[in-house]
């Protein structure tokens, strides 16, 4: 793309790489968002119960998708956040679920949302790995593809919040991972308890095993001034660059964006995202024909669709430019706050993205997780509306 053709955002994030970011530059993007909106809401043929326990809140899933291409493992708590760790499997790309599976004793006491990831040591050995945060961080192993776990065990001296919303391989070195997080400062050690004002922090630890140990945490960002945190890491489409969007809890900014050229060495100073990426909980991947889909909470300060799951469809170069994308799209609408959408998302070989997520999708009903499925071949033969 031409230089004079970049917005300030672009320059920005191109221009500043800093080892420890210590200050947030704002370009004051707008609060809301022009592109179209597309509502799938009410198509309930999409939709696949997960989970559904009349008068039990469930909520928090993650997946993850096996190489064969249609096993999807799925993990979330019995509660908000805090509760036992289920975990369910689906054999057919998410069109249909087993009940919940065997999983060691100690998954009953997780403090916290449970997320898990694939990885892979040097010598190939395929190791699932399923995070527990709060302190201490928690990690339990599987290495039969979630036929059997190790119990959850401390991973070191610390914690924190959302251990781990990304965890990415470091390019050219077999078994060596990268992860980030989040803390306000009450869970990063024993005992610790939050600064007043409020200080969010982001951290990335390492492992060099394939996903067995970690390394102490690496402090990113600290503020105050703005509350940066649940960090979804995507790599751009050549490999090269590393997009971190963040959530912006104290809801007075949009969300935000962080840049790494160099496998997270380094990392650009934090700067605001349009409004039609602003939300929760972003996790995204890149359909067949190169495009992005990122799913997450609307928490956008002016939307129609502000407390529902959505998803944003636009490409890659679209975050580095600080352009709004191509459109969005209203996944389920949520009854009950802003509470939903901790999304799994994953594709098919066809191209079909399964969306994971829970949420109050039924009036006066406690929370239940659901699957979506779609494609964007689909959703482009529509005529998106502006409003909804």
């Amino acid at each position: 793309m031409p230089l004079r053709s970049r917005s300030i955002l672009g320059l920005l994030v191109s221009l500043l790489t800093l080892g420890t970011a210590s200050t947030v530059l704002h370009a004051a993007p707008p609060a809301g968002y022009g592109i179209p909106v597309i509502d799938l809401a009410g198509e309930t043929q999409r939709q696949t119960v997960v989970d559904r326990r009349p008068g039990r809140y469930i909520g928090h899933p993650t997946t993850v998708l096996l190489e064969d291409q249609h096993t999807i493992l799925c993990v979330y708590p019995l509660g908000h956040g805090r509760g036992a760790i289920q975990l369910k499997r689906s054999a057919d790309g998410g069109r249909t679920w087993s009940d919940t599976l065997p999983v060691p004793e100690n998954w009953s006491t997780s403090l916290e949302t449970p997320t898990i990831h694939r990885v892979i040591d040097a010598a190939g050995k395929k190791r699932l790995i399923v995070w527990s945060g709060m302190y201490p961080a928690r990690l339990s192993v599987s290495e039969d593809d979630g036929a059997s776990w190790t119990p959850l065990k401390s991973a070191g001296d610390w914690g924190g919040i959302v251990v781990m919303g990304s965890v990415e391989p470091v390019r050219g070195h077999p078994g060596h991972y990268r992860a980030w997080f989040h803390d306000d400062g009450r869970f990063i050690r024993q005992g610790a308890v939050a600064a007043k004002p409020v200080e969010f922090r982001l951290y990335q630890v390492e492992s060099t095993d394939g996903g067995l140990t970690w390394s102490a945490p690496r402090e990113l960002y600290a503020s105050s001034a703005v509350h940066l945190c649940e960090p979804g890491v995507i790599r751009s489409p050549d490999g090269r660059t590393l997009a971190m969007l963040l959530r912006e809890n104290s809801r007075r900014k949009n969300s935000h964006l962080m840049i790494s050229h160099d496998e997270g060495a380094t990392w650009s100073a934090p700067v605001e995202l349009p409004g039609a990426l602003t939300g929760d909980r972003h996790v995204g991947k890149f359909a067949p024909d190169g495009r992005l889909l990122i799913s997450f909470r609307d928490t956008t300060r002016e939307s129609a669709t502000r407390g529902d799951w959505v998803a944003w469809v636009g490409r890659f170069e679209d975050l580095l430019a600080g352009r709004e994308g191509q459109y969005r799209v209203r996944l389920m609408k949520n009854h009950k706050d802003s509470d939903c959408a901790y999304p799994g998302v994953e594709v098919l070989p066809d191209g079909t993205f399964v969306l994971t997520t829970y949420g109050h999708w039924t009036p006066g009903e406690s929370s239940w997780i659901a699957s979506v499925r779609l494609k964007l071949s689909e959703l482009d033969a529509r005529k998106p509306r502006t409003a909804l």
